[in-house]
């Protein structure tokens, strides 16, 4: 794989961790903000949201710009972002630095998926996209169970400023290791757009928002559903976030292998058990092993599906990858939204925290009947999956434009 490669990742590992960070510290945002675990759940759902629409208009704006100081840019509005929340006097100027550090990471992950892509050979792209993601699976592993520790032991405004400094990090290795091409002149949002006239596109981001939307249903409330539920210790959290982010290096790896030979097959598996492992985490969230367990299975399998999706979604917009790369990034991040916002819904409702599981088990399998619509839609007639040259849904090739 490309040095560059390893660059992207960097980047990805320090959005990783400011998306996922809060999760862990809900509680300590809650309690320090004076309001509800539930309102302090919309702090998830503000971050989506701008992500969702930071996206597609960030990518229209910068598309004749060089795809390396766009990535810089991104990286330098992230940093900002998340030190405007660590100096937050109040919980709607949190909620505004939460939105400006949201604004880069659809963007970041929608470009970077393309010039991940670009960097290799047709056969290699979801892989190469999953190298990328990497970054963000490590973040789970690594930066998001560190910055909870951090955050309890000190405060999370303190977590917040270390989440700058790796901005910071990841600015100076992408400035150095990421190949500086020159913007494409005959860049088009014209011809981008138009790739958003195939129902095919828009299944294939429907299905990846109502399918992630399962995970944030029950993950934005991890930490309360692991204290108060499963009987976990507020120490042993940081402990449970390194497990399910085990899951999501383990999910990604052969997530993004299985893509290569067949995105939908992967897609359609992986909903079918991602459905199952939440609907069943309602009742094994009541004893500490299964609850472990089951976090790990949820990780692995649902950041499985972020290769095949990201992967798929480009398939179907041959020419005009970049600009559906980023809705498709703000497709699961708009599912994170619909997600803690209907966890939240449960809860606020007097249901328990573990409820929040077959909530997000109806979401998935929302997700999964989408899928099968769209496995059942799809044109005929493509390419067998072993060409080299398929744009299918069983091919490898993405027929991306190389715009980095």
């Amino acid at each position: 794989m490309p040095l560059a490669l390893l660059a992207l990742a960097v980047g990805a590992f320090g959005i990783g961790t400011n998306e996922f960070l809060i999760m862990g510290l809900l509680p300590d945002i809650a309690t320090d903000m004076s309001v509800s675990i539930p309102t302090a759940g919309l702090l998830i759902s503000g971050y989506a949201l701008g992500v969702a629409v930071g996206a597609p208009i960030i990518i229209a704006m910068t598309m004749r710009v060089s795809r390396k100081h766009v990535l810089l840019g991104l990286l330098g509005l992230f940093m900002i972002g998340n030190a405007v929340g660590a100096i937050a006097p109040n919980y709607s100027l949190l909620m505004t630095g939460r939105i400006i550090s949201a604004l880069c990471h659809g963007a970041f992950f929608g470009i970077g998926s393309v010039v991940a892509a670009s960097l290799v050979a047709p056969t290699k792209q979801a892989s190469a996209v999953a190298m990328m993601f990497s970054g963000l699976t490590i973040a789970n592993v690594v930066g998001v169970p560190l910055g909870t520790w951090l955050g309890q032991v000190a405060s999370w405004r303190v977590a917040f400023w270390a989440v700058t400094g790796l901005g910071v990090i990841g600015f100076i290795i992408v400035a150095a290791l990421l190949p500086n091409s020159p913007a494409d002149p005959d860049a088009s949002l014209r011809q981008e757009l138009a790739a958003f006239r195939r129902p095919q596109v828009w299944l294939a981001l429907a299905m990846t928002t109502l399918g992630f939307s399962g995970l944030f249903a029950s993950y934005s409330y991890v930490t309360p559903m692991m204290t108060d539920i499963t009987g976990y210790a507020a120490g042993s959290v940081m402990w449970l976030l390194v497990l399910f982010g085990c899951g999501f290096v383990v999910g990604n790896s052969l997530g993004g292998r299985a893509a290569n030979r067949n995105a939908m097959a992967t897609i359609l598996v992986l909903f079918t058990a991602l459905t199952v492992v939440l609907a069943t985490f309602t009742f094994t969230a009541h004893y500490k092993p299964l609850a472990a367990v089951w976090l790990f299975l949820l990780g692995a399998i649902v950041f499985g599906t972020v290769p095949p999706l990201q992967t798929r979604v480009m398939q179907e917009a041959p020419g005009a990858g970049t600009l559906a790369s980023a809705a498709n990034i703000a497709g699961f991040n708009l599912g994170n939204a619909i997600g803690a916002w209907a966890g939240g819904l449960a809860i606020s409702g007097g249901l328990a925290y573990n409820h929040t599981n077959w909530v997000g088990a109806l979401l998935s399998g929302g997700g999964l009947v989408l899928a099968v619509i769209t496995a059942l839609t799809s044109r005929r007639g493509k390419p067998d999956s072993c060409d080299p040259t398929a744009s299918g849904e069983g091919g490898p090739s993405v027929a991306l434009s190389a715009r980095s």
